[in-house]
């Protein structure tokens, strides 16, 4: 994507204008974030700093380089009396800086992102998951990892791979299939091309992911003579692809022949600033709407055209329309393995699929008739080609009626009284459900929950009331244990004006609970609920309904006969979370829970909430499936019956390969764009 508007240079001091051939010497990690602090945004007229700053853990790499380079960056905008131009935050783990980093631009729609850098070696490579989840989930992050010497004239200590076949490769290479674009800078004169051709990907709504630069710990320290442009402030235009004139029209005809249509809306429908356009379209036609992780909140709830969470996670309601759908209108939605439940969800024997999306690539799955465009300009115009079309009364009370069983569910699994076990110590524990229903009441509506692996995530899918657009953060598209505090974080640095939630299970929480001390360093507030059930909940239910028995996913001591089933660990994850700074609230009722969560939101201090739950008391069921391999053959009986049940289920599975075709009365003659 081209920039457009080059302007002033601003932040730059002693140099002339632009537009004049003149040169500073700068070091290739100065010249890095000076340009960086230059970059801006502009969608729909609205211009935006790009980068909101960079995350950083200093190695012998990188400490001499971008961190000399951030360090004079910091004192010359003090000095000068400017805003920090390029803020720097300490991070405690480097997978967790990409996380938060992720998670902040999820929040900012996309137009807004942050730079990690990590030094050579383990600290690089350490970034690889949060690289794998922003990639995964669409989300601008530009690495900085360092690099080997390109010289070559020093071996990196503690950082030899030496492959015999190939004298260039280093252990940044493993970046390369995890990022929209890599590029390394082994000499200064290639930094201009690396840092637009990064711009580039991270602008486009299309390409954007992580983005690394791996620049060697030599070349960093280098110095060269810049041209002044180079550190221009330049804005990079975030398009809204308009659909095809007669693509859009054939796409309204077949919405217009569906007696029972459904909207799966996914994340498209927030990057793009769709929920109210979707919100006018659906209450005017009646056309309901299902929700995948990332497009949860696209609609409030108590929408009436709301059925709510959709797939393997979703909600009886939107399942049971999903069966019955003629018409799927994916918008927005990459349709992922969970939303379609493994392709289990859409069985109507004449289904079609219309799929808005601005990526080629997911407008064109399940055969569907696709519409390349984004999210709320092809809503528009759909709006005004169906301004005359509803769908049937019946439909209405149908998609209602559905609708108002499953909240009579939900209201049942957060009232207070199902008796759980603690199964450290026999005593009653509150259940996972109430757990959610007490946060879900007690919290504003424009409060956050963020949460990304275990049971959580599909639980809070199914079961948690969204009130607000930007009120529900589940990273999905990774399910990245350790996501949940890091995320929050990031999460918090977004939206400072608004109490974030991280729910978290023990099992993630002892991933990565590291970023609670940033969070007390960068005196920035979350709420963290700490649900102990002493072990892998999630993988332990799906464990037992594939016939395994729970093996392996609870925290215990070994028994007598040598296996993990003997007494629970003696773990104290308040002690643990209280060692890292955080203010901490041990909670075992459902009175005592309320009432922390009620001083949490009054403090101005992270505050962790311990609560102990019963780990074999789920959610409502779904009614759906997810396609995960059962042993064929075994000796067990609980595998045997869970395989029985895998075969059934196996044959429900679709192709998707309806044909796309509108009916024969749309116009071939209208004019496309």
């Amino acid at each position: 994507m081209a920039p457009i508007n080059s302007g002033r240079a601003g932040g730059i001091t002693g140099i002339r204008a632009p537009h004049d051939e003149s040169t500073v010497r700068l070091t290739v990690a100065q010249a890095t974030v000076r340009f960086l602090a230059n970059q801006y945004v502009e969608r729909d007229g609205e211009r935006t700093k790009f980068f909101a700053g960079c995350f950083g853990i200093f190695g012998h790499g990188n400490v001499a380089g971008l961190g000399q380079a951030l360090l004079q960056n910091e004192i010359d905008d003090i000095d000068n009396g400017r805003e920090q131009s390029l803020q720097y935050v300490l991070g405690r783990n480097e997978q967790a800086m990409v996380h938060s980093a992720a998670a902040f631009a999820r929040m900012k729609d996309r137009l807004q992102a942050w730079a990690v850098t990590a030094s050579v070696g383990p600290g690089a490579t350490n970034m690889l998951t949060g690289a794998a989840l922003a990639t995964i989930n669409r989300l601008p992050v530009l690495l900085l990892p360092a690099d080997t010497f390109a010289t070559r004239a020093s071996a990196p200590v503690l950082q030899e791979l030496e492959l015999p076949s190939s004298g260039d490769v280093t252990v940044n290479d493993a970046f390369k299939p995890l990022s929209r674009f890599f590029d390394r800078v082994w000499r200064p004169e290639q930094l201009p091309a690396a840092l637009l051709g990064a711009m580039r990907v991270l602008t486009d709504p299309v390409e954007t992911g992580a983005v690394t630069v791996a620049i060697p710990q030599d070349v960093q320290a280098q110095a060269h003579d810049w041209p002044v442009a180079l550190f221009a402030e330049r804005t990079w235009h975030v398009a809204r692809p308009l659909p095809e004139r007669r693509v859009i029209a054939e796409a309204a005809e077949i919405i217009r022949s569906a007696k029972r249509p459904l909207i799966v809306a996914g994340g498209g429908v927030h990057y793009s600033g769709a929920t109210e356009a979707l919100a006018h379209f659906t209450s005017r036609t009646g056309i309901p709407v299902g929700q995948s992780q990332a497009g949860k909140g696209s609609l409030p709830y108590d929408s009436p055209q709301s059925a709510g969470a959709i797939g393997s996670t979703g909600t009886t309601a939107a399942n049971t329309l999903a069966a019955e759908a003629d018409v799927v209108i994916g918008i927005g939605t990459r349709f992922s393995d969970f939303t379609t439940a493994s392709r289990t969800a859409f069985t109507g024997d004449d289904v079609r699929f219309v799929n808005i999306n601005v990526a080629s690539l997911d407008s064109l799955k399940h055969s569907a008739y696709s519409v390349v465009a984004d999210a709320r300009e092809a809503i528009d115009a759909l709006d005004e080609l169906l301004a005359d079309h509803t769908v049937s009364a019946d439909y209405r009370q149908r998609v209602a009626d559905l609708a108002a069983e499953w909240d009579a569910t939900v209201e049942s699994v957060y009232a207070p009284g199902t008796t759980g076990t603690n199964v450290a110590t026999g005593a009653e524990a509150l259940t996972q459900n109430e757990v959610i229903g007490l946060v879900n009441e007690i919290s504003d509506p424009r409060d956050v929950v963020v949460c990304a692996a275990g049971s959580m995530p599909g639980d809070l899918h199914k079961l948690w009331r969204t009130r607000d657009s930007k009120g529900y953060h589940v990273e999905y598209g990774y399910s990245c244990m350790g996501y949940e505090v890091a995320g929050g974080l990031g999460v918090k640095m977004a939206c400072p004006d608004r109490d974030v939630f991280v729910m978290v299970g023990d099992g993630s929480y002892l991933m990565m609970a590291t970023e609670l001390v940033t969070a007390v360093q960068e005196n920035l507030k979350v709420i963290v609920v700490l649900v102990q059930n002493h072990g892998f909940a999630s993988i332990g239910s799906l464990s037992e309904s594939l016939g395994s028995q729970r093996f392996g996913t609870d925290y215990r001591y070994r028994g007598d006969d040598g296996r993990l089933d003997g007494t629970v660990l003696p773990v104290d994850l308040a002690a643990n979370a209280a060692s890292l700074g955080a203010d901490v609230i041990r909670t075992t009722t459902a009175a005592e829970f309320a009432d922390a969560i009620k001083v949490a939101k009054a403090a101005d201090r992270t505050t962790v909430i311990h609560v102990e739950t019963d780990p074999l008391i789920g959610a409502p069921d779904s009614e759906s499936w997810w396609d995960v391999p059962v042993s064929e053959t075994s000796t067990l009986q609980s595998t045997q019956e869970a395989y029985a049940t895998y075969e059934q289920w196996k044959a429900v599975q679709r192709p998707y390969l309806s044909p796309t075709s509108a009916p024969k009365s749309v116009s071939t003659t209208e004019e496309e764009n």
